[in-house]
């Protein structure tokens, strides 16, 4: 017998190389920019995003159709005039299918996290029945400051008289925190703003490992490195709708927040920070986070190229542990099936210290689940 042995993945004769867990099936394989974002319609229709970060990205949102990533919803759409085009997607960052079957677009208005500017960070709805934009929300400078990285949302839709989402605030130079949007007037304010449970922790409290080596920030060859500093990034919202989970990039904590709390407008930062709950030590530093309609919740596992889920009781499960989830970043429940992004996203040069260490193709993959998605409303 020659060769690698199927089972274990180790030379025959050798030592035993780690097993995976789950079976991913892949979805898509991507040549081209690094994707992020991805969700499912209730029709199975797929969408993906590609946040600029500098790949040339020619759309920077698409459907994936009959193996292809075409523009969504348009061409035209995805060709902005400037970071503050109110009118185009600029750099987005997430796509979510709401509980309404509706597309929304969190746009950061940020290319290579650069300053925004009024009109580029956005909200944009596209009914998915007629491929076309329907509602634009833009935020105010006091909301989405110049230092603002909206990462990922979540809804509500009974919540107010059409509906509320909550965004996550990732900033790696400014304030975090998390995003509050009245989607039926398009109000947003701030809740949690540079509470410490929006913060990456520095390195006497974690040294994240990813593929065996520190996960810094580096991108000179002969500069010092520094922690990561993203803070408030995956988001998901309780089954029940009471509790909103979240947690910063660089951490290994969950946390959640009252929903009543935050969409109160009568109740002061300080109150609103009472309800937060420490939910833990979930294994892994973590990017995307979401839910199911049997009360679990899924993270990423960056640090172990792997999906976890959190059982109701706190107990951790492995969903999917494979060598090819190489940055797991966001997911989507649909259909029984949960889907993931694989985007290698730590061997950017800004991570290897000016050094590009991906190799192509990016990849969406997705593994069997006996739940569907957290539908509130719609």
């Amino acid at each position: 017998m020659t060769g690698a042995d199927a089972t274990t993945g180790s030379a025959a004769g050798g030592p035993p190389a780690a097993e995976p867990v789950g079976e991913l099936e892949l979805v898509h394989a991507f040549d081209g920019p690094m994707p992020t974002g991805v969700t499912v319609s209730r029709s199975g229709r797929v969408f993906v995003n590609y946040p600029k970060w500098g790949d040339e990205v020619p759309a920077t949102v698409t459907e994936l159709r009959d193996g292809q990533a075409v523009p969504y919803p348009s061409e035209e759409w995805n060709s902005p005039d400037g970071d503050d085009d109110r009118d185009a997607f600029v750099s987005v960052q997430s796509v979510v299918v709401d509980p309404a079957d509706r597309l929304w677009v969190l746009d950061t208005g940020s290319p290579m996290f650069r300053p925004t500017s009024p009109g580029g960070p956005k909200l944009v709805c596209v009914d998915l029945a007629r491929d076309e934009v329907v509602q634009v929300i833009t935020f105010d400078p006091a909301v989405a400051l110049p230092s603002t990285y909206l990462n990922d949302v979540r809804f509500d839709l009974r919540r107010g008289e059409a509906g509320t989402a909550f965004i996550t605030d990732s900033a790696d130079s400014g304030p975090n925190g998390l995003i509050v949007v009245d989607l039926a007037t398009g109000e947003a304010w701030r809740r949690l703003h540079d509470h410490p449970s929006t913060k990456a922790l520095g390195w006497d409290e974690l040294r994240p490992v990813v593929e065996g080596r520190p996960f810094v920030q580096a991108p000179e060859p002969d500069g010092d490195a520094q922690p990561v500093a993203m803070g408030s990034d995956g988001i998901a919202i309780s089954a029940d709708g009471d509790r909103l989970y979240y947690c910063p990039l660089a951490s290994r904590r969950l946390w959640s927040v009252s929903v009543d709390a935050l969409v109160d407008r009568d109740l002061d930062d300080d109150v609103v920070a009472a309800t937060v709950a420490d939910e833990g030590d979930k294994g892994s530093a973590s990017d995307g986070l979401e839910t199911d309609d049997a009360g679990r919740l899924y993270l990423t596992a960056y640090e172990q190229d792997a999906v976890l889920r959190r059982l109701p009781d706190g107990t951790l499960e492995t969903v999917a542990h494979d060598p090819r989830l190489l940055w797991p970043d966001t997911m989507s429940v649909a259909h029984g099936w949960l889907y993931v992004t694989a985007n290698q996203l730590h061997r950017q040069p800004t991570y290897q210290r000016g050094e590009d260490l991906r190799r192509k193709p990016y990849a969406l993959f997705r593994v069997r689940i006996d739940a569907g998605p957290v539908r509130l409303g719609g």
